[in-house]
């Protein structure tokens, strides 16, 4: 028996797997995505990431206690996709300080890297103020790098 719950991706070792399909909707008058939809798939890979790997970003953001805001993107975009190609966003920690992160984004079309992404989050206070991740995250995020070496 199937569930109807959406797909969170997996990890294989420390890198997270997201598969996105190309709609019509996230294609421009050319027929290719638009720029701007890669960063929609990315943070939708980078909020599953954190989910399956054990991160409650939103019990953090309803107890007041604090949320993630991306501070610094880099974006190199390599190849086009288009409409109805099968997409794979592959995400891993790269590094970690006490109140950021930095999560290195492939989009993937079978082998071919369309568009790397280096993110920095960083988790700041409802105030907006930069503050120490929760001691739990770091734990999580101090595994996910060990795993990848």
């Amino acid at each position: 028996m199937t569930s109807d719950v959406p797909s969170s991706g997996r990890f294989e070792g420390n890198q997270h797997r997201f598969p996105v399909r190309v709609y019509f909707e996230d294609t421009d008058l050319s027929g290719v995505v638009y720029h701007a939809n890669y960063l929609r798939y990315m943070e939708r890979a980078r909020s599953d990431m954190l989910r399956v790997a054990g991160i409650d970003q939103r019990a953090a953001f309803e107890t007041g206690e604090g949320v993630y805001a991306v501070r610094d993107v880099t974006l190199r975009f390599a190849a086009p996709a288009r409409l109805d190609d099968e997409l794979l966003v592959v995400s891993r920690l790269t590094a970690m300080r006490p109140a950021a992160c930095v999560i290195q984004q492939r989009v993937m079309k079978g082998e071919a890297m369309l568009v790397e992404a280096l993110v920095e989050a960083v988790f700041i206070t409802p105030a907006g103020r930069p503050r120490r991740q929760p001691s739990q995250w770091l734990d999580i995020f101090t595994r996910l790098l060990s795993e990848g070496n």
